[in-house]
Parts: structure tokens; sequence; C-alpha cells
């Protein structure tokens, strides 16, 4: 491996650093060289000069649908029902139709994503009586032939339910012996009405090919404290504290009185939380979930898919969103939503790596951390999230990438190449 010296950059927009890299990790970080950039070369060290920009750590999708994405083609009208069943039946009935394949739209869009920073990504497959294995192989292939950019982790996702139609369980045993890297759940009360045979399915799978769990918890309220308290009855009693995420978690936005006893519980069992920045009654209490040590990691959702018109393939972007949806106005308080658009998700992927537990934290640049970085020009983090910089340069395990994106019959969206 050929180690990297990234000379002149401001991690987090502090003072000016060299960084040296080693093995894919950070080796040293030292003051910048005052002798230049000939005193970092070797033959076996590449030098990539900063130019005074701020690097960060590299940006971190930890809650995506590849499967279901049509971001680079035309936008369709709406076509689903109310409600998220509605939704859920609307992505059934047309992604056959989607114009190009699950492995391509899977693939455009993970380029995409990979190009604007984001070299840590988890996302969701759904697996359903439906589409069989179809949808997780296809992005099996995306995930392969951006094997050398990115980190890409895979849910195998019952979005239709597990015990609603005959075979899913089967299915999903299937996933996860064909490549998927976790389980996921879904709503175990209100979309297959049973959450107790709903959880011992997915309990059981985890157990069965000793993998981590990941559950959608869409369910609001009071319902969805029940679900939570369900789910963490099952982690304390199996052990597997640090080894379980629930994503959205709409019941901690709910601001109930239940809601502080449910966030030291997650802690205490080292719970894992991810959202993708929703507004309208959809914010999660941040700064409590950081000052309990809950992880917390943030991602874009499905982009233009049958659900949704929205998405860009930015975590940047999101991050923009997730402090405007709480509304955060001071720099420590940006600065926190974009250090869980970074380091957060890294965390919900990695657990060995150190927990956002409050504002102000800078991580990323010790010796031993991961050489994950991106670097953009701005003065900042305040202002690279407001502005979200075009042009960026992206270290990939201690190495600046590329990423091929002009995928035949896609368009960057906003009609913009990086």
């Amino acid at each position: 491996m050929t180690d990297l010296v990234i000379g002149n950059v401001h991690p987090w927009g502090g003072q000016p650093v060299d960084l040296v890299i080693e093995n894919g990790v950070v080796a040293k970080v030292s003051d910048v060289s005052a002798t230049g950039p000939a005193d970092h070369a070797t033959a076996a060290r590449t030098y990539l000069d900063g130019g005074g920009r701020l690097i960060l750590p590299a940006l971190s999708d930890v809650h995506l649908h590849l499967d279901s994405s049509c971001l680079g083609l035309p936008v369709r009208r709406y076509t689903g029902g109310p409600g998220r069943w509605g939704r859920i039946m609307n992505d059934r009935e047309h992604w056959r139709s989607a114009e190009r394949t699950v492995t391509e739209r899977a693939s455009f869009t993970l380029a995409v994503a990979v190009a604007n920073g984001a070299t840590r990504i988890r996302t969701h497959a759904q697996v359903d009586a439906d589409s069989g294995l179809d949808k997780l192989e296809g992005v099996l292939a995306a995930r392969e032939r951006y094997a050398e950019v990115a980190d890409v982790q895979i849910v195998a996702f019952p979005q239709v339910g597990i015990l609603r139609e005959p075979g899913v369980v089967g299915l999903l045993d299937a996933a996860l012996r064909a490549g998927a890297d976790l389980i996921g759940g879904i709503d175990p009360c209100e979309i297959d009405r049973d959450p107790v045979r709903h959880l011992d399915a997915v309990f059981l799978l985890a157990e069965r090919h000793q993998v981590d769990v990941d559950i959608h918890l869409h369910e609001a309220g009071e319902l969805g404290l029940f679900t939570l308290s369900l789910i963490l009855e099952r982690v304390e009693a199996l052990g597997m504290q640090g080894r379980v995420t629930i994503s959205h978690a709409r019941c901690l936005a709910s601001r109930l009185p239940g809601v502080a006893a449910a966030i030291a519980r997650l802690a205490a069992n080292e719970v894992a939380i991810t959202h993708a920045a929703g507004g309208n009654g959809w914010e999660l209490p941040l700064l409590e979930l950081a000052a309990a040590g809950v992880r917390v990691g943030v991602g874009m959702d499905g982009q233009r898919d049958f659900w949704s018109p929205y998405g860009n393939g930015d975590m940047l972007d999101r991050a923009w969103q997730l402090a405007f949806t709480n509304g955060f106005s001071g720099d420590a308080e940006i600065e926190h939503a974009l250090a869980i658009a970074t380091w957060g998700g890294a965390g919900v992927i990695d657990r060995r790596l150190g927990v956002l537990d409050r504002l102000g934290l800078h991580p990323g640049f010790e010796p031993g951390d991961p050489a994950e970085f991106l670097l953009v020009e701005a003065l900042s983090p305040t202002e690279a999230v407001m502005d979200r910089p075009a042009e960026r340069t992206v270290v990939h395990r201690g190495a600046v990438i590329e990423v091929d994106t002009a995928l035949e019959g896609f368009e960057w969206p906003g009609g913009k190449g990086r």
C-alpha cells in the first residue's frame, strides 16, 4: 500500500496541519511542514496538497434504499395511495417499470453518493414475496462494482412485513446466505400486527447467521414506545448490546413522558439510531440522545423513488436538512449535525469508534482513526453545510479516489457533474 500525506488542511476548520496516513489509518498529525511538499515525498508515499482547505471525516449514509432509488432518471408523478401502506404498495406496483434495472439504478445512486463524499454506507434491500431476492441481487451487484471506493453494508429488509405473506422468513434466510450483512424488520405492530412473532423471526435469524439487526420503527407515540420496549427486552435477554439499530424511531420525537427513560435504556444497551432528517413530527431529540451517549447516524433514505420525489445523493445536503429541521443556528449545533452525518454514521457501522456524546467534538483526526476524509473549499464546518461546495476530494482507506458516475441514461442531480 502506498501511504499518503495530506498537507495544509484544516480539520473541522481548526489550525492547519499535515496528516500522515499509513496502512489506511492516521499515523501522525503535525503542524504544516516548514520545508514544503518535497519533505514528504518518497517512493512509498504520495503527497496531496490540501491548499488550506477544510477537511472532515468522510460522509456516512447509514439509512439508504439503493434498491428503490430512481436518482438520475426523470421524476415521475406520484401515484401512491395515502399513508405508509399506500407507498409500500405503490413501490410494489411500479418497481419493475422504473426504466432501468435495480442493478443500474443502485449503481448510479451509489456512485453519486461516493463521489459526493460518502464512503461508508448502510443500505436496505427489500426482500418479499413479490420481488424475492431480485432487489438484493441488484444491490449486491452495485456494491461489488464500487467495492474499491466504498464500504457498503446491506440489510435484508422485509418492507411488506414478515408474517403477512407466506415464505418471507425463508427468503430472509436465503438473503443472509446470499450476502446480506444484517437482518431487518419493520413496524411489528402496525404492519404485521403481531410484534412477538415478528421479533421472534428477526432475532432468530440474527442468531442463526450471527448478524446484527436494523429495524424500521415508524410507529409513533405510545405504540412506538411500546414496540421499542419489546425490542430492548430482546436485546437485554439475548445479550445483543451494541448489535441493534432502530431506524427512524419516530416515537422518540413524541416528547411523551416515557421518552427520557427510553433514551436511557437505548444508551445502556448501546442501541444505535438512524434516521432521515425528517420534519413535521419526525425531528429526533438529537441533543438529548447525544448527552445520553446514544450513537446516531443519518441517511438519504429513498431517493426520487416510488415513495418520494426528494433526494440528491449528497449527504452534505442532508446535514443541512438535519440542521434546518431541528432549528439549529449556532455553529456548535450545526457542526453537530455535520458530525452526525460523518462520524456519527461511521460509529453506527463500527461501534469501536467514539460516540458523539456532546457538542463541540471534532473526531476523526487522532492517530489510529480510519483515513476516510472529505476535503472542500470552506472556512468552517458551518460554511461547508450552508454552501455544500461542488468541488470535493474524497479519501477512502488512505487513498484519493475518483468515481465513474457517467452511467449511460442517467443525469447528475441538478444537471451538475462532479
